[in-house]
């Protein structure tokens, strides 16, 4: 599938709620997981397909220089067991102590910057084959559970930057902005 890019409307689109899984959401998940593998993404909003949806998808196994706690029922489970993930209608309770570290976004090409986010937090939501799922993260997957919900949010990442930040990369939105009206 193709990555739309910073200028692209979807972006912006809150995802409306799945109420039925359905075979072209399944397909649309297993699509999802290919593209952000082939990327060498860890996570992929269905806004950045190009669909308003709330399911993103998250992969962090493998990534072992930014570790991962996952908890269910307030046991920790093995990350990798629980990846991928592709989650519908997931909804967060952020924990109250922040960090900062550097994202980036396959929608944003060779942007990167630090974010301040939670460090721990209790998500709910959907997986694709209908069960229902809660479960506590902290470090590098609850880092990218927030950078995806915010996308299902029509939330980017650059929102979260502070002023200095983004005004050192105001140049280079500028340019991804014009390629993204250019090939409309």
């Amino acid at each position: 599938m193709e990555i739309v890019k910073y200028g692209t409307p979807v972006l912006r689109a809150k995802g409306v709620r799945i109420e039925t899984i359905t075979e072209e959401i399944r397909q649309l998940a297993d699509a999802m997981i290919e593209t952000m593998h082939t990327s060498n993404g860890v996570g992929l909003a269905a806004q950045q397909v190009g669909a308003a949806l709330q399911l993103a998808v998250i992969d962090v196994s493998g990534v072992d220089d930014r570790p991962s706690v996952m908890r269910i029922d307030g046991k920790e489970v093995n990350v990798d067991d629980w990846m991928p993930m592709a989650l519908l209608n997931p909804v967060l309770e952020l924990g109250k102590e922040k960090e900062t570290g550097v994202e980036g976004c396959l929608s944003f090409p060779d942007i990167s910057a630090d974010i301040r986010r939670s460090v721990t937090l209790k998500a709910k939501g959907t997986l694709v084959d209908g069960r229902e799922i809660e479960f506590e993260a902290e470090g590098f997957l609850a880092r990218a559970l927030q950078h995806e919900v915010d996308h299902l949010n029509g939330i980017l990442f650059i929102d979260r930057m502070n002023s200095a930040a983004k005004a050192g990369i105001a140049g280079r939105l500028k340019r991804l902005q014009k390629r993204a009206l250019e090939t409309r």
